[in-house]
């Protein structure tokens, strides 16, 4: 790659971080600078303050669902971060999941996406056997979209009866009750294993004072009714009283130091050495658009440890590189799509990102192995879907795609997936996508999510209207033509981009690309805390 080429790489790339850090910014603020006076006038700190205050500053705080919620609800004015704080922290040496409500945002009220977030904390939580941390400041379910976050399986109460699953898989839960804590959401402190409440601001009750007013007709105040005296001295349904936040967050890092070790899965990690090759270089490598190939191997070993990455069946099915790596010490298996355009031995060329029969067959034996030998696996996506025509039908490339996928559904090993690029249709089901129970999934600014790329589609779609209106008997010239085709381009290509994606929870996260090392490895130290794992079996395999 040329130097201009790279520089050029590297500006859009930079420029793509520039506006997820924009974005950022704005989503910090939560429900606005109003707001978060207004919570400073209660003596109340933000979510954020009290993460960061809880958390230890010698290590990492991965942020999952910063941008839940993006560009969603406007009628509704918004819900930044889905209304909640939350991701993996170290609390007195011991990671742990945290939740935190952000009161600024509709009073810490639950969107439909407040739900899928908070249940997705509580997934990541029981998967990886990870103590859960709840700082609750809410006033429960947004009335306006009740039927949208109450009855269903995936709604709010799919939270509580997870809270009793966790403490039957023995999972400490610690709530933190620091704001109001209304209807159903009480139950979620009291089914913790235990409660702590700030006075004057922490109350619990199932129905406050003016519902309390309206339907037995008693007259009283919040605090009387659930605040933390009635419920530390009559109630006995809170463990512990504070008069400020600090002193609660405190007891909270007291109770996390005297936690007993648990088992461990036992993944091998030994001393972590930096790559060879500059990580900084990475944002010069993807061109700009992802419209050109490049070297994958260029982007592993800027990943990897020492830049080591040992190929498995290296001159075999070359559009995908399977291997075995070090990322910050632990052992790992990488499955990634090569972009480059290969030619196999048979002298045939092949396009890079697409699946090919040689290298689903490749894949699907790679991530076998990686099982036997207890080898969390890393996804390293950037597809465009598995090979067309009459040669690869003919070749059976259904057939080799369904073991790749087989393979990839019955992994037991934990599986962390990275989209640095295109994740196109079955692509993104055999590498791993969000539907394939990756631990942690994470996405470059320059990821692109869809059933096809947008230019494709949108000719397709237009194709389709088009011939709709004419059979209606309706004239349609060529400026009509390339007008839809643009209208239907610009609608679809916003629904590829990283940021629909993360709103509605199909990734974790939009990373810097420098920080694909640490969350590779954060993600699996949290696995590491889970020991039990299923027996490996893929059912039947299609041959």
């Amino acid at each position: 790659m040329t130097d201009m080429a790279f520089n050029r790489n590297e500006d859009w790339m930079k420029l793509g971080l520039t506006r997820v850090q924009q974005h950022m910014d704005k989503i910090k603020l939560g429900g606005g600078k109003k707001a978060i006076e207004k919570q400073k006038e209660r003596k109340k700190l933000t979510a954020r303050e009290r993460i960061a205050y809880l958390c230890d500053r010698e290590h990492p705080f991965i942020e999952i669902g910063a941008f839940a919620g993006f560009e969603m609800y406007e009628a509704e004015g918004g819900c930044p971060a889905g209304g909640t704080v939350a991701g993996i922290g170290y609390i007195s040496g011991r990671q742990a999941v945290i939740v935190a409500n952000d009161q600024t945002v509709k009073a810490g009220a639950w969107f439909p996406i407040t739900g899928k977030k908070n249940l997705r904390m509580q997934e990541i939580a029981m998967e990886n056997k990870l103590p859960v941390i709840y700082l609750v400041d809410s006033a429960g379910v947004f009335l306006p979209m009740q039927d949208e976050i109450f009855p269903d399986k995936e709604h709010f109460g799919r939270i509580f009866r997870n809270n009793a699953r966790m403490s039957a898989m023995g999972i400490t839960q610690i709530a933190a009750v620091m704001g109001a804590c209304v209807a159903g959401g009480a139950y979620l402190p009291i089914m913790s294993d235990e409660t702590l409440m700030v006075e004057g601001n922490g109350s619990i009750f199932l129905a406050g004072a003016y519902l309390v007013k309206a339907a037995i007709g008693e007259d009283i105040d919040n605090e009387t009714l659930g605040g933390a005296v009635t419920h530390t001295e009559i109630s006995g349904i809170a463990d512990y009283k504070f008069k400020t936040e600090e002193a609660c967050l405190d007891h909270i890092k007291k109770l996390m130091s005297k936690l007993g070790t648990q088992a461990k899965a036992g993944f091998d990690r030994i001393a972590s050495l930096p790559p060879k090759k500059n990580p900084e270089e990475l944002y010069g490598i993807i061109p700009e658009g992802n419209l050109k190939p490049y070297d994958m191997l260029e982007i592993i070993e800027r990943i990897v440890d020492n830049s080591e990455f040992e190929q498995f069946k290296q001159d075999y099915g070359k559009t995908i590189l399977c291997g075995y790596a070090r990322i910050d010490g632990w052992a790992v298996g990488i499955v990634a799509n090569q972009r480059l355009i290969c030619k196999n031995k048979k002298g045939e060329m092949q396009i890079g990102g697409v699946i090919y029969n040689d290298s689903a067959d490749k894949a699907a034996r790679f991530i076998m192995n990686c099982n036997q030998k207890k080898i969390p696996l890393v996804f390293l996506q950037d597809v465009t879907g598995f090979m067309v025509g009459s040669r690869s039908e003919h070749s059976g490339i259904i057939k080799d795609g369904a073991k790749l996928v087989n393979a990839v559904a019955n992994s037991v090993v934990p599986k962390i997936t990275i989209i640095v690029g295109n994740s196109y249709g079955a692509g993104n089901y055999a590498m791993c996508g969000k539907a394939y129970d990756p631990r942690f999934i994470y996405a470059w600014p320059s990821a692109k999510i869809a059933v096809m790329g947008g230019e494709q589609a949108a000719k397709t779609l237009a194709q389709i209207q088009v011939a709709s209106m004419k059979a209606q008997g309706k004239e349609v010239d060529k400026v009509l033509e390339q007008e839809l085709f643009n209208e239907i381009k610009g609608r679809y290509e916003k629904q590829t981009t990283p940021y629909y994606a993360a709103a509605r929870l199909w990734v974790d996260s939009i990373i810097d690309p420098a920080e694909t090392r640490q969350v590779i490895s954060e993600g699996i130290h949290a696995a590491n805390h889970q020991p039990e794992t299923d027996t490996f079996k893929t059912g039947v395999f299609q041959v």
